[in-house]
């Protein structure tokens, strides 16, 4: 029996975290929308036309604060669309921009946003190809709101969650955590902004030199590692799959002084936000391979496997310490912190 809409409650913002009330208000949508929606779930649309497929996504960018040391919301807008389209196998070309900006936004900072776009872009080697900007009143927004979508094309296998098999390794391209400990250390004057970067970086690049380099089928499935943090993207494939994932505590790549800032906050980084680092689900025969091309690539000098898929039943996600004992890695009803990204 359908609840009616009068007694659903409110929005409230751990909706956007990307943790259990993201997923239950993204299932209130999928099911009211019905046979119109034709997604799978995938970090972007894999539809057929004209004889062969395209991969289309599409994201919105509230970032807080939306300038930081080394990017500004302009290079996540572009970045996190980007990688979208990357990780499921497809090779992005196009972008859409779409600017809600608040009225007191200095120009100067505009054009600091239109020249991120226009950067990363390019090394992301995509064209802006439309677009749309409203202007509204100061106080209706966070001085700049930003949304993307990404059409790509196929040159290879689509990648998907349900490619994943018992005995898949587990891999991360690099260190988690390090993008909300920036945010957050200039967002409350932490100090540790300088010592720890964002991570926010185009992974198209990596991903193409990996494909090159192993065969077809050693990759099962990528998911970039963003709100929710790598707990959010296990627990997903853990879900889909229907086993159990069981992760190494210490093999997990933390930068020292972002373990520092998070245990000083009282956080995990396996809950934090990253904007430039994938997990990977490979074949365990080509664990190394896949090491060694990502370890090629600037953007994957840190990459390290963490984990497997194993032949256990549930959709649990293991953590197993330093003595071999397992612990539960709980998925986040909500956001552990107010919102970043």
């Amino acid at each position: 029996m359908t609840t009616p809409a009068a007694d659903l409650g409110e929005v409230v913002l751990d909706h956007g975290s990307g943790t259990q009330l993201s997923h239950e208000l993204l299932s209130l949508i999928v099911e009211t929308l019905g046979d119109v929606y034709i997604g799978e779930m995938e970090d972007s649309a894999m539809l057929p036309i004209a004889g062969g497929q395209i991969a289309m996504t599409t994201d919105s960018f509230v970032v807080d604060p939306p300038f930081f040391g080394n990017g500004d919301i302009g290079k996540i807008a572009v970045c996190g669309t980007v990688n979208d389209l990357a990780v499921v196998g497809a090779k992005p070309l196009y972008l859409t921009l779409g600017m809600i900006l608040e009225t007191g936004l200095p120009i100067s900072r505009l054009v600091q946003v239109l020249t991120s776009i226009r950067e990363t872009a390019r090394e992301a080697g995509v064209q802006i190809v439309c677009g749309d900007t409203k202007v509204v009143r100061k106080g209706e927004a966070d001085q700049i709101y930003l949304n993307t979508a990404g059409v790509g094309v196929f040159e290879r296998t689509p990648l998907r969650m349900r490619n994943v098999r018992p005995g898949d390794r587990v891999i991360l391209s690099g260190p988690i955590g390090n993008h909300t400990v920036h945010l957050l250390s200039i967002r409350e004057g932490l100090g540790f902004e300088q010592r720890v970067l964002s991570d926010c970086a185009p992974v198209n690049g990596m991903l193409d030199a990996l494909f090159a380099a192993v065969d077809e089928g050693d990759v099962r499935s990528v998911r970039d590692v963003t709100r929710g943090g790598l707990a959010a993207v296990l627990h997903e494939y853990a879900g889909a799959v229907e086993r159990t994932i069981r992760i190494d505590k210490e093999a997990l790549p933390i930068q020292f002084e972002t373990l520092m800032a998070t245990d000083m906050l009282g956080i995990d980084p396996i809950h934090s936000a990253n904007e430039g680092c994938v997990c990977l689900f490979v074949d365990p025969s080509a664990e190394q391979k896949v090491l060694d091309a990502l370890r090629a690539h600037k953007h994957g000098a840190g990459a390290v496997a963490i984990g497997e898929v194993t032949e256990q039943d549930g959709a649990l996600v293991l953590m197993r310490d330093a003595e071999g004992r397992d612990s539960v890695v709980e998925e986040l009803l909500g956001a552990e912190l107010p919102r970043l990204c």
